[in-house]
């Protein structure tokens, strides 16, 4: 179980009150993970301080489903670089094997396409929801390379209706299901 002290805590949500500084650079300023930062501001955002009947439990899982989602796309996006002709023949990884950082965010994997156009890609552990979808689009629009076609891949365990319901209208955004297969190897 990861563990935070109260000074931490209080440290994380008076930056994020101040909205001047972004989950990556708080997590770096206070010293814990990303994650971290994410299940703390999802708990202020629900405003359970203070009324629930064991904030401190709470908060740790929080925190916990947190770091699970955090490491789940992590290895996901590992996964993916590993493999990216999984998604599309002729997909090249073209952002340096690290996240692209733009103007509305880090991009989990930028690629280049058979036809020239630029790839997108956004990986989301569990259901991708309609913010998904968005994070995505903001993506696709700040990437412009000398008026270079621009497409989204949105990666996810399952989609919100409404997710689904939009790609529809976006020809350019293709949705792609992940699935989980298990190898087991004896160890000798």
């Amino acid at each position: 179980m990861t563990s935070i002290s109260e000074n931490q805590k209080a440290r994380i949500i008076s930056l994020l009150q101040e909205r001047q500084l972004g989950r990556e650079e708080i997590a770096a300023k206070v010293g814990v993970s990303p994650g971290t930062v994410s299940a703390i501001k999802a708990h202020v955002t629900m405003g359970t301080y203070g009324t629930a009947s064991n904030p401190e439990t709470e908060t740790d899982e929080l925190i916990d489903a947190a770091e699970t989602t955090f490491g789940l796309e992590r290895d996901l996006q590992l996964a993916l670089r590993s493999n990216i002709q999984q998604l599309e023949d002729g997909l090249t990884i073209i952002d340096g094997g690290k996240e692209c950082v733009t103007d509305a965010g880090r991009i989990d994997i930028l690629a280049r396409a058979l036809d020239d156009s630029i790839v997108v890609i956004e990986l989301k552990a569990g259901m991708a929801s309609p913010a998904a979808l968005t994070q995505l689009l903001a993506y696709m629009g700040t990437i412009n390379e000398q008026g270079k076609a621009v497409r989204g891949v949105l990666v996810a365990g399952d989609f919100h209706p409404r997710v689904v319901f939009a790609v529809r209208a976006v020809p350019r955004v293709r949705l792609y299901r992940y699935r989980f297969k298990f190898n087991f190897e004896s160890v000798e």
